[in-house]
């Protein structure tokens, strides 16, 4: 077991969370039917796991934020359910709890979304809705979830039986909130943060102060005792190719954060609908390929989603085992997806969620890095997507072939010459 090292900062007590002795055996003894999941699925999940090193964050084991702390009820759900009774419906979602925000990102994927809000009520019924249907691991986004002052009240009821994310600008963010939601079950933050220089992330953010306001915002969680604290971050392809990723990590690694939590710029909206937006598959590998460097050095833990959702691992599995319900209560494959397949204001959501269930497929890349071509040619004036048009997309998007994981799975759905899902 490599010998846990103090974070290179100059914050005392900024170090990162120990790596955890015996791993595999603490996580045997709080699930132990982990052993009895056949190794079509095991054998790839663990390659996989291996590229992280678990971490005891107030008693939890986390390997990363993208999955429930392995000792977690929430992970044993994700066992019993998914990978021994190979349950059909969702694993992940997110939930928008406001489309208010005060800041206006260029990449902002809910700019075309609008609607009545849902209210607690609401919000409350939904969480239930997909606990039921086999969700484990549940977002809390918006707009700025902060700002839904019934926050803590929502986040308890969505951590009975699932492990809760915050994802936050820090806008509106108090020690006291910080400490409730702690106290609510929430285990895991990551504060929005894009650039280690002020004025490119408030640039990006479209607002003066951004940065600070996230500065302040990871100070406030790192004083949370037990609450895994990480950042997320939006790449753009010019900082990738100019590899100051690198720098922009070294940086987080100063600020004493648990997690990076990476991703490219998704192609959300017409802006962004060009192939120079859109990063090559060798710059996806090459940030992977970094991922993995820099989780072996043990100084931070870096999360990229592209590494997550690619074909070697567990790929884009975006409106099967991811689903999002925005602010207004449209259901759509993920928070990148600008579509819908009904409202939980006129629908019941496992109605919903079964009718998108049979429009996917699982893919060996983003779905939206595939098929943005398909959306400009709609116009930015029809998104989201109604519930006719996003079946009728699906019905010529691609899904790429997937990998071993997500065969063992889904038993390797077949598709046609051009990656379209036959059936």
């Amino acid at each position: 077991m490599p010998r846990f090292t103090e974070s290179p900062t100059d914050r005392p007590g900024r170090a990162l969370k120990p790596v955890v002795r015996w791993p595999a055996a603490r996580v045997l003894f709080a699930n132990p039917k982990i052993l009895r999941v056949r190794p079509s699925l095991s054998l790839p999940l663990l390659r996989y796991m291996k590229k992280f090193r678990l971490r005891d964050v107030g008693g939890n084991l986390i390997l990363h934020s993208h999955l429930p702390p392995l000792n977690s009820a929430a992970y044993g759900r994700f066992v019993a359910g998914h990978l021994l009774g190979r349950s059909e419906g969702p694993s992940h979602a997110q939930i928008g709890l406001t489309n208010a925000c005060p800041q206006k990102c260029a990449y902002c994927y809910n700019r075309d979304r609008t609607g009545r809000p849902m209210d607690t009520e609401t919000i409350l019924a939904v969480v239930r809705g997909l606990r039921e249907l086999g969700v484990f691991w549940l977002g809390l986004t918006g707009g700025e979830p902060l700002l839904n002052p019934d926050i803590v009240t929502i986040t308890a009821a969505a951590a009975d039986g699932c492990a809760v994310k915050l994802f936050t600008t820090g806008s509106g963010l108090t020690p006291g909130l910080a400490r409730d939601l702690k106290r609510a079950g929430l285990f895991s933050v990551s504060v929005s943060l894009d650039h280690w220089k002020e004025d490119i992330h408030d640039a990006a953010r479209g607002t003066p102060g951004a940065f600070r306001t996230a500065l302040r915002a990871v100070d406030i969680f790192r004083g949370v005792d037990g609450l895994h604290t990480g950042v997320s971050a939006v790449l753009t392809r010019d900082m990738i190719r100019r590899g100051e990723t690198e720098e922009f990590l070294e940086f987080l690694i100063g600020l004493g954060v648990d997690e990076a939590w990476l991703s490219e710029v998704k192609l959300v909206s017409a802006p962004l609908w060009n192939d120079e937006a859109r990063i090559s598959e060798a710059e996806r590998l090459s940030l992977a390929a970094l991922q993995d460097h820099v989780n072996r050095e043990g100084r931070i833990t870096v999360n990229y989603l592209g590494h997550f959702e690619g074909r070697e691992h567990f790929g884009c599995n975006a409106g099967r085992k991811m689903v999002y319900v925005d602010a207004f209560g449209d259901v759509s494959p993920c928070v990148f997806t600008p579509m819908t397949f009904g409202n939980v204001h006129r629908r019941a959501l496992g109605e919903i969620v079964e009718e998108m269930r049979r429009s996917f497929r699982p893919s060996g890349s983003c779905f939206m890095n595939t098929n943005y071509r398909l959306f400009a040619e709609r116009g930015a004036a029809a998104l989201p997507l109604d519930r006719e048009a996003s079946r009728g997309l699906c019905g010529e998007a691609i899904f790429e072939p997937t990998g071993a994981f997500s065969d063992g799975l889904f038993g390797g759905e077949k598709r046609d010459e051009g990656g379209r899902k036959n059936g």
